[in-house]
């Protein structure tokens, strides 16, 4: 009998989201539980596609932030079994800051060193959503680059290249692919599926997405990521 054939599964993701991250490591968990996906990790600029999709960070509405930072996320990260804690000053992170430099870097690193991306990208979130640490500055860079074993010269090349013009046009090409697949936040799930894409939005979606794979949700912990949270 033939083996099924692989389905593609795009995650569109910003590190300055905690609901990417969320996403982010049950979809590389299930890279090797579900057979037939094949995982590709697309980093894009959030502001980028709220400001392009009319949209309004959840988190601007006194109420749902006050939920989502007291309740919402960090019941998220209990149950899915990712260390999210929220930092002293979410609006610094998510607003003041934001994550466009950030984004620029992963992409750096992403065209030359594409085996680097997950791992990098993991240590941002685990410096921004976990440790209360920066995600905004050459150091920051360098330290969250070292963390993960990548050698300071790829880091300080990417670091050199992240306002050249061919990183800048990666970035603006994955927001605006997910923008014209319909996104309008993240995280953003998009499967492939006989030739279709399907957009599945949020960190709450797995069993339907699964659905589309015709695979098996297994909940949170179907198989933990290799790399130690």
């Amino acid at each position: 009998m033939a083996a099924p054939m692989k389905k593609t599964v795009e995650l569109f993701y910003d590190v300055v989201s905690p609901y990417s991250w969320i996403a982010f490591e049950v979809l590389t968990r299930y890279r090797s539980v579900w057979g037939n996906m094949d995982l590709k990790l697309r980093p894009f600029f959030l502001g980028g596609v709220m400001n392009e999709s009319s949209n309004r960070p959840p988190a601007m509405v006194p109420a749902k932030g006050a939920y989502m930072m007291k309740y919402d996320i960090p019941r998220l990260g209990t149950y899915y079994q990712v260390p999210i804690k929220i930092p002293k000053n979410p609006a610094e992170v998510m607003f003041e800051k934001g994550s466009l430099t950030a984004m620029r870097f992963i992409t750096a690193v992403d065209i030359d060193h594409p085996e680097c991306t997950e791992n990098l990208s993991r240590e941002l979130w685990m410096r921004a959503w976990c440790r209360d640490e920066g995600i905004f500055n050459q150091n920051d860079f360098l330290e969250a680059a070292k963390k993960v074993g990548i050698s300071e010269e790829i880091a300080k090349n990417a670091l050199a290249k992240i306002k050249d013009d061919d990183v800048k046009n990666r970035l603006k090409k994955n927001t605006t692919e997910a923008l014209n697949y319909g996104t309008f936040g993240a995280p953003t799930i998009i499967a492939h599926v006989n030739n279709k894409p399907e957009l599945v939005f949020g960190s709450d979606r797995f069993p339907i997405l699964a659905m589309l794979l015709e695979e098996e949700w297994k909940g949170p912990q179907a198989e933990l990521s290799k790399c130690k949270l």
